[in-house]
């Protein structure tokens, strides 16, 4: 009896001794939340974020490299898409920040990046705290086991632009820049995005709305004069769409602008668009989301789900690009 009475006190005291050692970090954790070193991101390395203050003041603000990464992949693609999909997006994301690191360093200012990213906050509010570990788990798995990878072509970063999904095809860099300098990224077939979410948009315009909104390169083309005459449906025409069905050329008045130019005037959705007169006002319809160009994320994850792995969808919408380690580029502080 005296036996089993020692025993319960060592336990006890066994107890009291672990609850006094985990105390402290108990107390942090009930007030600050999860430290992120608890799940991997001990020995941080760090970069330079320009971003702007409630006031619209430029600042320079010093983020965890992880933390900054998995806010950037947070922000640009859905966190419930397969691993791999997420995987070749990381691969992106990593190569155009390496890309500018590069450009940064070459030009006296260190590691500084400028795209948007989620903070950690942000990333809760949007994920809601139930699934805040889950989610940022994954993106952190996605992060580690792509470590350093980019993609080059020939000696140096490939230009590595995605969208949210295409009209069905992505497009050829050539045609709408004009340039060789990309040759692997070139039209690829993407029915699935035909599938995707939110495929297709449709806005209703007064010819008044349209031509204030393309003001800047109307007048710069036709003058003043030229610039006040009221438009109609006649003064609108398609006169040509490159090879994956996006409007490269359209006529406004005497003006010939690009399907571009007249989608980032009017925020539409796409260039791959329609039009049409509807009671005297302008209808546009549109196909997919984004400019068309590099990785639909949308067929990304399709093909993900088909099995494809993040190297095969890499080279399917970059071919002839290599994936490889760009490196370790950070200097650690504890």
């Amino acid at each position: 009896m005296r036996q089993k009475q020692i025993h319960q006190k060592l336990k006890s005291f066994a107890s009291f001794l672990i609850i006094l050692i985990l105390l402290p970090y108990i107390i942090t954790v009930f007030v600050n939340g999860v430290d992120l070193e608890v799940i991997g991101m001990g020995n941080r390395q760090y970069v330079s974020v320009k971003i702007e203050d409630k006031e619209g003041n430029a600042i320079i603000k010093s983020v965890p490299w992880e933390e900054y990464f998995i806010g950037v992949l947070a922000k640009k693609i859905p966190e419930t898409y397969q691993k791999e999909a997420l995987k070749a997006q990381a691969v992106l994301i990593r190569t155009s920040l390496y890309q500018q690191f590069a450009q940064s360093e070459e030009e006296g200012k260190g590691h500084l990046v400028t795209q948007d990213y989620l903070t950690s906050e942000e990333l809760e509010e949007k994920w809601g705290a139930a699934n805040y570990e889950k989610y940022y788990k994954k993106l952190l798995e996605v992060v580690e086991e792509t470590e350093n990878q980019v993609l080059y072509y020939q000696d140096t970063y490939a230009w590595v632009p995605f969208h949210q999904s295409g009209n069905g095809m992505t497009r050829s860099a050539e045609e709408v820049l004009g340039s060789k300098e990309y040759p692997y990224l070139m039209v690829k077939e993407c029915p699935l995005d035909k599938m995707a979410e939110d495929e297709m948009h449709v806005y209703t315009m007064e010819y008044s709305e349209v031509k204030e909104r393309c003001q800047s390169f109307l007048i710069a083309a036709e003058g003043e004069e030229e610039a006040k005459k009221a438009f109609t449906f006649e003064d609108f025409e398609i006169k040509a769409s490159d090879s994956a069905g996006y409007v490269s050329e359209l006529r406004i008045g005497d003006t010939i602008c690009t399907g571009d130019q007249f989608r980032d005037a009017l925020a539409l959705a796409s260039s791959a668009f329609s039009i049409q007169d509807e009671k005297g006002r302008l209808k546009i319809t549109t196909m997919g989301n984004g400019h068309g160009l590099g990785m639909s994320q949308w067929t990304a994850n399709e093909m993900a789900q088909e099995g494809k792995t993040y190297e095969q969808i890499l080279q399917f919408f970059f071919e002839g690009t290599n994936l490889t380690d760009g490196g370790e580029i950070f200097e650690k502080t504890e």
